[in-house]
């Protein structure tokens, strides 16, 4: 769950640090506090884009971080991604650090546990942490593959979906295949036999990888043979077999400074390096006597050389290659020839899209089954929910229906209807339910679906719009129940919402000169019910709307 959220220079947030704990934490405050700041804070950490805007005025940097402590149901998980990732792994595994920074160039970083982080790693680890239900989210259920999406992931066929995808988008590749073999006709023919004529002449010509560079250097060498076997013979001469030669010049220097060094110390190290120095010279010497032995610079060796260059230089210019990517062109023209001709075994190709046709369907068909079994499951639930929300009578059918040709997303079509009272017929969301009834409904499914998500912390912003009353009341309920088993943060306008948090967060601003700051404070029993008054009442706060916070928060 989440343990600590700090802040600084964030909005209009210059620094905060706040603690957090299990169970169903509220947030609330007058519009405009800054009570979405903390989750645009959250979110930015999980991974979310960043923008320079973010940074609070004057400042040149906002720095974002979120400790988070591990349920023991995702220790080993964690301790085992951590470590594949490279990164470092905090108390056991049991803590987990997040931090997100912004400078004014708009450039971001990322960190987990104090190692610098991809935004990709960052999403990835918080889409296993937090769970964030927007105010919009009412929305997406007016879209039909959000309606499918969300249907998928309550009853955990998203892998299976996956597959679908996968088996859909393997089928349509072949089709396309065999489509193009079945029309192709004569252009692949030729260019079938333009191939191998080309590969007949590149196998014959057998360039090999490197031998480019190795022929250009022996080439280089025969062709200077003179050149090199005169300057040889000129410097052993100078070396060694003239009157005055080096080594014989060297060899009495050496003999005078040794003797003088028998006299004086302070001359041994120049000695040992003129001996040194005549040691050199003569392996230098003999060196050069063994090259003139070995050298081999055969003129017909030169001849063939030359023709050699001349072959992979011709072939190159004429299929518009470098010389030494002609290896590379052999091997690409000879996939390319096999890939053809088995695109044009047409009888092939039919066989292997019958085989992933049947594939497909059976992979299909198991989603199919258990979306059905899903899909009555869910509607079940959120019709019992509405009962309670102000839609007594009411129920949400989910339907699928069969495409006379399957896609990516399966065999069906997934759509949610709702009726709103006893004895309507159930009809598409969109055109039947109220934004009230729809916020709820929304609401409904968001803590049905939660219930069965392993994601520790859920958030909801605001997801209790357009509700009152009663209804209210029982949307705290539905959220206090859900947070015992897990962690929820809700950010609400409802006092009947507020009452049934374990934990209450007021979220205000002040000015500190000409800058505006936004302050959390944790709020007591005494603090709650002024709070929860001025949630009743507005800005006037009277003993009546005191008492009848009192007896609100008496309820939880």
């Amino acid at each position: 769950m989440l343990q600590t959220i700090s802040l600084r220079d964030f909005v209009i947030v210059d620094q905060l640090e706040l603690d957090f704990s299990s169970g169903f934490t509220v947030l609330t405050g007058e519009t405009g506090a800054g009570k979405s700041i903390l989750l645009d804070a959250l979110s930015l950490v999980l991974g979310e884009r960043a923008d320079s805007s973010q940074i609070r005025e004057g400042s040149t940097r906002a720095e974002i971080s979120a400790l988070f402590q591990i349920n023991p149901e995702q220790l080993s998980h964690f301790s085992q991604w951590l470590d594949e990732q490279g990164f470092p792994v905090e108390d056991g595994g049991q803590s987990l650090l997040l931090k997100r920074t912004v400078e004014s160039n708009g450039r971001s970083r990322a960190f987990i546990n104090g190692s610098v982080a991809t935004l990709a790693q960052l999403r990835e680890a918080g889409d296993q942490l937090v769970d964030i239900h927007g105010q919009h989210a009412h929305q997406l259920l007016l879209k039909g593959g959000a309606q499918r999406e969300l249907l998928d992931r309550h009853a955990g066929l998203l892998p299976l979906a996956s597959e679908v995808a996968q088996a859909f988008k393997t089928l349509n590749d072949s089709r396309r295949r065999l489509t193009q073999a079945e029309n192709a006709g004569q252009d692949i023919e030729r260019e079938r036999e333009r191939l191998e004529w080309q590969l007949e002449e590149l196998n014959a010509l057998a360039p090999q990888s490197g031998e480019w560079a190795t022929i250009q250097s022996e080439h280089d060498r025969l062709a200077n043979g003179a050149k090199l076997i005169g300057g040889c013979q000129e410097a052993i001469e100078i070396l060694s077999d003239a009157d005055n030669s080096l080594e014989s010049t060297l060899s009495k220097v050496c003999g005078n400074i040794g003797a003088l060094a028998a006299h004086d110390p302070a001359l041994a190290d120049i000695s040992e390096s003129l001996e040194s120095a005549q040691i050199q010279l003569d392996e230098a010497i003999h060196g050069l006597n063994r090259y003139l032995q070995k050298i081999d610079l055969d003129p017909a060796r030169l001849e063939q050389v030359e023709e050699r260059m001349q072959a992979l230089y011709g072939a190159a210019k004429k299929y518009r290659s470098e010389v030494d990517h002609l290896p590379t062109l052999l091997s690409d023209t000879a996939e390319r020839l096999e890939a053809l001709t088995a695109s044009q075994n047409i009888e092939t190709l039919r066989e292997k899209v019958k085989q992933e046709e049947v594939a497909y369907l059976k992979l299909g068909k198991q989603l199919s089954q258990k979306r059905s079994q899903a899909a009555k499951e869910l509607g079940g639930l959120v019709t019992d929910a509405m009962q309670n929300l102000s839609m007594a009578g009411g129920r949400l059918e989910i339907a699928l229906t069969p495409l006379a040709e399957g896609g990516s997303f399966g065999l069906e079509q997934i759509e949610f209807l709702v009726a709103g009272h006893i004895g309507s017929t159930p009809r598409p969301l969109a055109k039947v339910a109220s934004g009230g009834e729809l916020a709820r409904i929304s609401l409904a499914i968001s803590v049905i679906t939660s219930k069965a998500s392993f994601t520790p912390t859920l958030i909801f912003d605001e997801v209790d719009a357009g509700i009152g009353g009663a209804v209210a009341e029982t949307v705290g309920k539905l959220l206090n129940q859900l947070g015992r088993s897990h962690q929820i943060l809700c950010v609400t306008h409802l006092p009947q919402v507020a009452a049934q948090g374990n934990h209450h967060l007021k979220v205000s601003k002040s000015q500190n000169g000409d800058k505006t700051i936004s302050q959390v404070q944790a709020l007591g029993r005494v603090e709650r019910v002024e709070e929860v008054a001025r949630m009743l009442g507005g800005a006037t706060i009277t003993d009546t709307t005191r008492r009848h916070a009192r007896e609100l928060l008496e309820q939880d």
